[in-house]
């Protein structure tokens, strides 16, 4: 950790403000000169180990507010993205107040975001499509017509307010469907690599400003369903095999990471292929597109694969990495997007209600499950999965069991909609 002084040039004012000639009746013959306190501003530099271990303190805090707030809770607001953006707004008054400036090392964020999307590809697998039926076939389509939809209202959206094409991509499906994962990993990439000021800070915000709104609009659409169509659960008995989670062992856990290990490394390679094309890829499309064939190969022949302890090494990767992002963003760049920014967002949540109220019940039977994947969709369509889950057991509760929705809903938002955006969004930026 290190501190160092930013040089602020100040200009002298040579002249008083009031000259002789301007001088009011019985005013003092005493010229009146301006000079500015020569104050400097520090920039803060931390460590990686520093970084890691005040990103930790920050998930601390998030995670005892959360405890303490039912407000936080109700939302699902993760720990990460609370103590995170806590310490940004701290930041935001530091610099304002031009007081310090703090950097941060990024090298183990970018370790563990790989890891997490790489978990991310080890969770998809064609066993899950096939279980699902023709439903989860469905949805994945509309999913695909969902990203769609999200970038083309943000692209045109930033066309309006003339901005770049690619800040339509931050304020589409990158915040929306990608959640704060996505959001954190697309908004270094437009940053770095196609000079977006302040892209981090747009996708961080405006994925918190998704997970705030997913809990407003799927509930009251899918009631209105059950009420207009008189909905009813079905008599049917539905059969799910969930298989009961073995005990956590230090073998499994060094399989899975071990896993993750190698797919991270042939990741690396699979993206050399494409470091003297035109083709820019995420640089953890590698890793993640590897770890999905490593999967579905091990299942074709027979090789166990550890996967809730991926899922468990993802997630504590994801915490961390979502606080390293969130308490390193920007604030004070949003200011000349922040009209462009809750504009758009507003208009694509009055899009996400009609897709999900029109097209998704339509698609999906028009039944009571289809109501329920309405609230499920509308729920992490612009939150998260948590949002999904606790938006169709507000219907449950009042109108009775939907099995199928609640079995799929996991299966569409928390893997395979991940897959389908990065690739999307991985054509998109290259087209733009």
């Amino acid at each position: 950790m290190h501190f160092e002084n930013q040089v602020i040039t100040y200009k002298s004012c040579t002249e008083p403000l009031i000259g002789p000639s301007e001088k009011p009746f019985g005013y003092s013959s005493v010229s009146l000169y301006f000079y500015p306190l020569n104050i400097p501003m520090y920039q803060l530099t931390l460590n990686m180990y520093e970084t890691v271990g005040l990103a930790a303190v920050v998930l601390f805090v998030g995670t005892i507010l959360v405890r303490h707030s039912k407000l936080l809770r109700r939302f699902f607001i993760p720990a990460a993205v609370v103590g995170g953006m806590l310490f940004a707004i701290v930041s935001l008054c530091l610099y304002s107040a031009d007081i310090v400036e703090i950097q941060f090392d990024d090298t183990l964020r970018q370790i563990t975001m790989m890891v997490f999307f790489c978990s991310i590809g080890f969770l998809a697998s064609f066993k899950m499509l096939k279980a699902g039926g023709k439903l989860v076939s469905i949805l994945v389509v509309l999913m695909l017509v969902l990203i769609l939809m999200q970038n083309g209202v943000g692209i045109v959206c930033a066309d309006i307010f003339g901005l770049d094409s690619k800040y339509g991509l931050a304020l589409g499906s990158i915040s929306l469907c990608g959640g704060h994962g996505t959001a954190a990993a697309y908004g270094e990439l437009l940053v770095d690599d196609y000079g977006l000021v302040g892209a981090d800070s747009v996708c961080l915000a405006s994925a918190t400003f998704g997970l705030a709104l997913a809990g407003f609009i799927g509930g009251p659409l899918a009631k209105r369903l059950v009420w207009k169509h008189r909905l009813e659960p079905s008599t049917e008995d539905y059969e799910f095999k969930v298989k009961e989670p073995e005990k956590l062992q230090e073998r499994r856990f060094l399989t899975a990471a071990g896993m993750i290990a190698v797919c991270l490394g042939a990741g690396a390679v699979f993206n050399l292929l494409f470091e003297d094309t035109d083709i820019t890829l995420p640089v953890y499309l590698g890793a993640m597109l590897i770890a999905f064939v490593f999967r579905n190969t091990a299942e074709k022949i027979g090789v166990e694969v550890p996967v809730r302890e991926v899922e468990i090494l993802g997630w504590v990767c994801l915490c961390l990495f979502l606080s390293m992002a969130l308490m390193s963003i920007k604030l004070w760049e949003l200011e000349d997007l922040a009209l462009a920014m809750v504009v758009t967002l507003l208009i694509q949540a009055v899009a996400l209600g009609l897709f999900v109220y029109y097209l998704v019940f339509r698609a999906t039977g028009k039944n009571y499950e289809s109501a329920a994947l309405v609230t499920g969709v509308a729920g992490f369509g612009m939150g998260a999965i948590p949002n999904a889950i606790a938006n169709m057991e507000a219907l449950i509760r009042e109108h009775g069991p939907a099995p199928v929705a609640y079995f799929v809903v996991p299966i569409i938002g928390g893997v395979f909609l991940d897959i389908i955006n990065v690739v999307v969004l991985t054509v998109l930026l290259n087209l733009l």
